[in-house]
């Protein structure tokens, strides 16, 4: 008995040991295979992308060994995204693992140009090793390219059942083994041959010693396609991830398979680490191409390609921002299109007196009669054809340019990170979350709202974003033109307008557009309910453009005036102000006398409850020539706070039956008589100057003997209508005087 009880604990004791000496060579051996330096990336890329270079960055970050195979040859393979191909990577990737000799090697094989890491070797040799099969295919939740095959395809208890061949992981001589039958065409479905490995009882047999199996719950792959709902950005620790909701797992690679280049792209913005809450932008200040050291004869040569196609606010106000552009002038040659005939006379005016200093000026007008279309892939040709054109900056009638140098900030964000570099700066129309660039596209091509858009519009996120669609600004490299963009005629469609069909065109190359504000560049205008048939149509934008309107038309030290305290009191209780602008004076004036209607001055007057004015003017009111409404805004928006300011405890909406323009001459009405206002208050604003314009003039203000007989052009006197401020109007001896009154509250 005893001998027999101690040989069974002799042979436990030896069972354990044997498992514990077979353990620790076990474990030894793939601890070996799974060292980092054992791995090895191989994809395919006939050419180098913006995609690739992405896919290469996202590598590089991580410390991978990547080898790429086709380089500078044809791919042959087919559009596989659409239609079964692929067949191409399978025969290279045939011939390169039968040059390999070293067999402890594991290879990652992976497509790039739609593929991004998010973490490094280690994370996914360990979840591989955990996978304890010899290759494992990335999963998907679709079958593709035989959906007649999807019964034949093994059940899992958890996760995706269909295999993905866009990524897979596994021992060298396993892998060669896999692929080693491969006798197809280029053109032929790499993934369809994967497939009926996988699939197939027999040749699971035959290639027991491969072990394929999936990675059906993407800790290792996650395939896009089919998922875009399983998977969110995931920021934590200054890093970021993707996450599988649906499986709570941290994928390793993320690919965008089939029609989801765009969700990479977008996830791309960001992973790996490419944008962080702590850090920002990790990429947008590396390899700039600085123009400070340059000579301005060796700045890059840019054609700017301006279109006018519609009626369109204050382009008198574009062409002195262009003028302002802080970059050599003769580095810069002119494409200007316009259609319209409205805009004729501000194109003539800048070309007479601006056209010189330019390089070349290409100019085509409305007599030509040609469509917006055409003119968009004329100006491309202009730089395509020009040997000495490094960019096309292409530059919409209706876009604001504040920044100055915005040209300059764009040619400096040539990172050669964005290999081919079509950016826009970011412009918004104010007030509005709208802009020149969309987030994302809806399933028919169209605007969607991305996840990100309202934070990178209102700027709580800065950075250079993968966008795909951008218009009215952008910058193009003419290499791109060169090369990838050969085509004339990349802004026609049947179905989509210009800006949409160049960007449509732009993606299906897999070339990648950005957009930057990193910077503040401007904004854009408004040109709904746009009128042409004034003098000067702009004076009637407060509502639809109010930041144009203002910058063009209040006193630039407006602002300044409660800060500054630049109200002055020339008579007690009288309070002066500055706050139109010298070109506000001028195009009120001229907008008057355009009108023409004077009144005769006399007391008899229609316009007005009654029919009867006791202080008679010769004067044009403000609603004769239907800008009744757009003073009132004015009125409201830099009179009220200024009176609520001066006239504590009083608060006013500005109510005013009468605002109305007043012409002084010699020989017609020089001077006013003694008289109340009919108002709480009353605004009188001089329009012209005095000693340039006219002689003589003023007001008076009777019971404080106080009188402002020079005043300033563009500022207002703001004065009690009734009771204490009996006032005349101080005879003008020379020339003409025009004011604008308004007697508010009556």
């Amino acid at each position: 008995m005893y001998s027999t009880i101690s040989t069974k604990v002799n042979l436990h004791y030896y069972f354990i040991l044997w498992a514990y000496v077979y353990s620790i060579i076990f474990l030894n051996s793939s601890i070996i295979l799974c060292l980092p330096e054992k791995l090895l990336v191989v994809t395919v890329a006939t050419k180098e992308t913006d995609g690739f270079r992405r896919f290469m960055r996202s590598a590089k970050h991580f410390n991978y060994t990547v080898k790429v195979l086709g380089r500078g040859q044809k791919w042959n393979g087919g559009d596989y995204m659409s239609a079964p191909g692929g067949g191409q990577k399978v025969r290279l990737l045939k011939a390169a693992l039968e040059k390999m000799k070293t067999q402890d090697k594991i290879i990652l094989f992976i497509d790039s140009y739609d593929v991004i890491f998010t973490s490094g070797p280690e994370e996914l040799l360990k979840k591989f090793q955990q996978a304890r099969h010899k290759v494992v295919f990335s999963s998907e939740s679709l079958i593709w390219p035989d959906r007649h095959l999807e019964d034949k395809h093994p059940h899992v208890r958890e996760g995706n059942r269909f295999l993905g061949s866009g990524g897979f992981v596994g021992y060298l001589p396993n892998i060669k083994e896999m692929v080693a039958d491969w006798t197809g065409e280029d053109n032929d479905s790499d993934q369809l041959f994967f497939t009926k490995i996988y699939i197939d009882p027999a040749k699971r047999v035959r290639f027991k010693a491969i072990n394929i199996t999936l990675d059906s719950k993407c800790r290792l792959f996650q395939n896009l396609h089919g998922a875009l709902d399983e998977v969110v950005l995931k920021f934590e620790d200054r890093r970021v991830r993707a996450r599988n909701l649906l499986y709570d797992t941290l994928p390793v690679i993320i690919h965008g398979n089939g029609p989801t280049k765009l969700q990479i792209n977008y996830l791309g913005n960001y992973i790996p680490n490419t944008w962080t809450f702590e850090n920002g932008c990790t990429l947008c200040h590396e390899e700039l191409r600085p123009l400070t050291a340059l000579k301005e004869s060796e700045y890059p040569l840019v054609v700017i390609g301006i279109f006018i196609q519609q009626p369109t606010p204050f382009v008198t106000v574009f062409f002195e921002r262009l003028l302002k552009l802080q970059y050599p002038k003769n580095r810069l040659k002119l494409f200007i299109y316009n259609q319209e005939t409205h805009h004729e006379r501000q194109v003539s005016s800048f070309l007479k007196d601006h056209g010189s200093l330019y390089q070349d000026v290409k100019f085509i007008g409305p007599e030509e009669e040609m469509d917006g279309v055409a003119s968009r892939n004329l100006g491309f040709d202009m730089c395509r054809k020009d040997k000495d054109c490094e960019y096309f900056f292409s530059l919409d009638i209706e876009v604001v340019l504040k920044n100055e140098n915005t040209l300059k900030i764009l040619i400096e964000q040539n990172l050669q990170v964005f290999l081919s570099f079509a950016m826009a700066p970011m412009i918004t129309r104010a007030g509005r979350l709208w802009s020149n660039f969309w987030g994302a596209l809806s399933v028919d091509g169209y605007y969607a709202r991305s996840e990100d858009y309202v934070d990178i519009v209102q700027g709580r996120r800065v950075g250079v974003w993968n966008v795909p669609y951008v218009s009215s600004v952008y910058l193009v490299k003419a290499d791109l033109l060169r090369s990838e963009l050969t085509e004339y005629e990349l802004f026609n469609s049947h179905i989509l307008d210009p800006d949409m069909a160049y960007c449509h065109n732009i993606r299906s190359k897999g070339i990648f557009m950005y957009v930057t504000n990193m910077h503040t560049f401007g904004r854009i205008l408004s040109t709904e309910n746009y009128q042409t048939g004034h003098l000067h149509n702009d004076l009637w934008q407060i509502f639809e453009n109010p930041v144009d309107w203002q910058d063009r038309y209040i006193h630039e030290n407006y602002t300044y005036i409660m800060k500054d305290k630049l109200i002055e009191t020339p008579c007690p209780d009288v309070y002066w102000f500055p706050l139109f602008s010298d070109v506000a004076s001028n195009h009120i004036v001229e907008e008057m006398e355009h009108y023409g209607k004077w009144s005769g001055g006399g007391n008899v007057d229609n316009r007005i409850q009654g029919g009867y004015e006791n202080v008679p003017t010769v004067d044009i009111h403000m609603n004769q020539i239907n800008f009744e409404k757009e003073w009132h805004k004015m009125l409201l928006e830099y009179i009220a706070p200024i009176t609520e300011k001066m006239y504590p405890g009083y608060y006013t909406k500005c109510a005013s039956p009468l605002n109305f323009v007043v012409r002084y001459k010699p020989d017609e009405q020089p001077l006013l008589a003694p008289h109340h206002d009919a108002s709480t208050f009353t605004i009188n604003i001089a329009l012209n100057s005095k000693g340039i314009d006219y002689q003589g003039g003023g007001c008076r203000f009777l019971r404080y003997d106080c009188s402002i007989e020079a005043p300033r052009k563009g500022w207002a006197l703001m004065h009690p209508g009734r009771l204490t401020h009996y006032h005349e109007g101080l005879p003008t001896t020379a020339g003409v005087r025009y004011i604008a009154v308004s007697f508010v509250d009556p």
